[in-house]
């Protein structure tokens, strides 16, 4: 396993100013579309604006790797949802039927999920919610870039409250190697980014749609990743990870068979791609 000064990128949102560490945060508050309440699951999906940003990280970027660059701008047309937590045990429980986490808890994440599996759960997902479905869209994973763009909430900073250069406001945002006593924890128990979503730094990694591949640099819009490859994309850190790997831009990849405890997902509704 693989184990700037900040500015909005959502300008049509209002803004909330954060203070931390001697820097302003501008981070773009939760757009007007409706959230959606999957009452049956005890689930919450926020909406994300469409819009552009920076995706990866620049070159003097404290902790940046290898395959964080080059930076490309991006375009999400669409406007999408994303489920306000990772995807509980309780949850996926009441989907699948069956409790394969190593650790134990109706609140704990999910874990020990392949991309096999997290994309079982999708399909299975949209079956049991195919009468009430937005027209055009599905339950899935997000893309690389939905899951990028979803976590800076409208920052270009190292995580998505700010720089953080000491690591001394990541422990009020993120289950990690320095706070976690080696194990998951309930989500939606840290602080929120700037579009409502929890843990989308630290405590289970996340699956994304993408099969691995290097950025290419210049613009694009709506990107899909490869059309294929040995290795499906991850994002976000866990709970045994160092704080470095908990970044926004932070990237990691593996079989989509692979299992582990520190590894899970969560879920979007997003557009169905046009062939």
């Amino acid at each position: 396993m693989h184990v700037g000064s900040p500015q909005t990128l959502f300008p049509s949102l209002p803004v909330l100013i954060l203070a931390g560490c001697g820097e302003e945060v501008s981070v773009a508050s939760t757009p007007t579309e409706d959230r959606i309440t999957i009452s049956e699951l005890n689930m919450e999906m926020m909406p994300i604006p469409s819009g552009t940003f920076v995706m990866g990280s620049p070159v003097d970027e404290l902790g940046r790797e290898f395959n964080e660059g080059p930076q490309t701008t991006v375009t999400i047309t669409k406007p999408f949802w994303l489920c306000k937590t990772e995807v509980t045990q309780g949850q996926w429980q009441a989907v699948m039927g069956n409790t394969p986490s190593d650790f134990k808890g109706d609140d704990l994440p999910v874990e020990m999920m392949s991309w096999n599996d997290a994309a079982a759960f999708c399909e299975k997902f949209n079956e049991m919610k195919r009468d009430t479905l937005t027209a055009g869209y599905h339950y899935t994973l997000p893309t690389e870039a939905q899951w990028e763009y979803a976590c800076r909430a409208g920052t270009t900073t190292r995580f998505s409250y700010g720089n953080d250069t000491e690591y001394s406001q990541l422990g009020s945002y993120a289950w990690n190697k320095a706070n976690s006593s080696s194990k998951t924890h309930p989500v939606a128990e840290k602080l929120p980014n700037g579009l409502g979503l929890y843990d989308m730094h630290g405590n289970v990694w996340e699956w994304c749609l993408d099969w691995y591949g290097d950025y290419q640099g210049g613009s694009i819009t709506d990107p899909q990743g490869p059309q294929s490859g040995p290795d499906r994309v991850y994002r976000g850190g866990c709970w045994r990870d160092s704080a470095r790997l908990c970044r926004s831009a932070n990237r990691n990849w593996n079989w989509p068979d692979l299992t582990y405890f520190g590894l899970g997902f969560r879920v979007a509704l997003s557009p169905i791609p046009s062939e």
